[in-house]
């Protein structure tokens, strides 16, 4: 189990739009660019095996900068295919705030981190007592019908609060803003009442229906 004292001040990032990692949770990647081929090649080198996930954003001008937060992830699971592309995944550890990108000689970009806003990642699972399971499960099979996208309804009724809403902000096709929103969230209630929006507005579509908290 990692601890903070086990957290770097300095993360190798991989920049992905609309890819969110969150605290005890899993992303599963397929890596095949060079630079983050060596980026995890890297990282395996290391004690922590850390991989930091942030979203990218576009100036005006053109140049990708960083979003502020990102969120790290454990390297767990490593496969590599036949023709040298790696099959990893990342369990995610904490969040983090970037305090300014390190310049260097590594193919990919890493950042000089903060981790002390977020020190509440590193305990246990977050509970929701306000988590109205059956409504929400409804909610979400409406939403899930209009997009004509299928799950394991058995397994999203059985699974852990805070699995559940962490999981489906990573899974659900929501913008690459609306992800860095429920990352940003302070807490498992605000993040759910922010999936429920989200839904809510979709399925709307301009009408007056009753948002659900």
């Amino acid at each position: 189990m990692i601890t903070a004292a086990d957290l770097p001040d300095t993360l190798p990032v991989f920049p992905l739009p609309g890819a969110l990692m969150l605290p005890r949770a899993r992303l599963p990647l397929h890596i095949f660019e060079p630079r983050y081929l060596a980026m995890v090649e890297d990282c395996l080198k290391t004690s922590h095996r850390l991989i930091g996930m942030i979203q990218p954003r576009e100036t005006p001008a053109g140049e990708q900068r960083l979003q502020a937060i990102g969120c790290a992830g454990r390297l767990t699971g490593f496969s590599e295919t036949e023709d040298g592309r790696y099959m990893v995944t990342l369990s995610g550890i904490s969040r983090y705030r970037v305090k300014e990108e390190v310049q260097g000689f590594t193919p990919y970009r890493r950042c000089l981190v903060d981790w002390t806003p977020f020190t509440r990642d590193l305990g246990p699972a977050e509970e929701d007592p306000g988590f109205r399971r059956a409504d929400f499960i409804g909610l979400l099979a409406r939403y899930f019908t209009k997009l004509n996208l299928s799950t394991d309804w058995s397994s999203l009724k059985e699974a852990e609060t805070e699995l559940l809403i962490n999981s489906l902000s990573m899974l659900c096709p929501f913008s690459p803003e609306d992800k860095q929103a429920l990352l940003e969230a302070p807490t498992l209630a605000t993040r759910r009442e922010t999936i429920v929006t989200l839904i809510e507005f979709a399925l709307r579509g301009g009408g007056e229906e009753e948002i659900l908290q």
